[in-house]
């Protein structure tokens, strides 16, 4: 198992990628607290872990408040007795021409994708530290590689992500970004669902991409247990894209 005896927080782990990749790193070997705002789900998919063997706790975390973000590293510690393992995937994002940007929308997601990375690195870090070989995985986008209309603030959040990422990796601490691109969650169906059928849309999406289909969240969960693990041991400070050629 390549995470065996380790401890990770997954954040904005109750549906997508996150889910995928907190059943990943369980399925490997590593004690998971799963933290997300949906009560519900986060604890259905703990849930879910914990039935198919694997180690897993929920706690409900706002990433962007302080105190709360506190308390999720604290619980990690104090339930598994360690944290190897910092995977910051919340995010949240919002298609609006750019002329009807309220400055409201642009601080929430300015906060949710790059001040709660920030704030999840800054109280967790001395904790990675000292278990000797801790770990930062950062989920950045395919939008934070090219410039994309009405998704101005999503876009500056996760090119934010990217240069922490890089900045943070010369602190001597190994920390690296995903760049996904189009993936298949329940979260982009909702959203192309409003302009139609969603199954089209996304075959729509799909098209544009050179490997001629969107990505599935086990194939990115399957990226970030690669950076996650010592597999990696000697790379930090990379961007990877895993978005099946957008960026090429």
């Amino acid at each position: 198992m390549r995470l065996a005896g380790r401890a990770a927080i997954i954040t904005g782990s109750a549906n997508g990628i996150g889910r995928a990749a907190a059943a990943r790193f369980a399925a490997e070997g590593a004690a998971v607290l799963l933290a997300d705002v949906d009560g519900a789900a986060g604890a259905e998919a703990a849930a879910a872990i914990r039935a198919s063997g694997g180690r897993a706790e929920f706690l409900r975390t706002d990433v962007t408040e302080g105190p709360q973000v506190r308390a999720m590293v604290e619980a990690a510690v104090e339930r598994f007795g360690r944290l190897d393992i910092l995977f910051n995937n919340a995010g949240a994002g919002s298609f609006v021409p750019f002329d009807r940007l309220e400055p409201e929308v642009w601080d929430q997601i300015l906060a949710v994708n790059l001040r709660a990375a920030y704030l999840c690195c800054r109280l967790a870090l001395p904790h990675l530290r000292r278990s000797g070989h801790g770990v930062i995985l950062n989920m950045a986008s395919q939008s934070g590689l090219q410039g994309q209309p009405m998704n101005e603030p999503y876009c500056a959040a996760k090119a934010g992500v990217i240069l922490l990422t890089r900045s943070l990796a010369r602190e001597n601490i190994r920390v690296n970004c995903l760049c996904p691109g189009g993936t298949d969650t329940a979260l982009l169906r909702r959203f192309v669902a409003t302009s139609g059928s969603a199954d089209q849309a996304l075959t729509g999406l799909g098209e544009r991409v050179p490997m001629g289909r969107l990505a599935r969240p086990e194939e990115i969960a399957a990226a970030a247990l690669f950076l996650a693990s010592d597999d990696a041991s000697y790379v930090t400070g990379v961007a990877l894209p895993v978005d099946g050629g957008a960026t090429a």
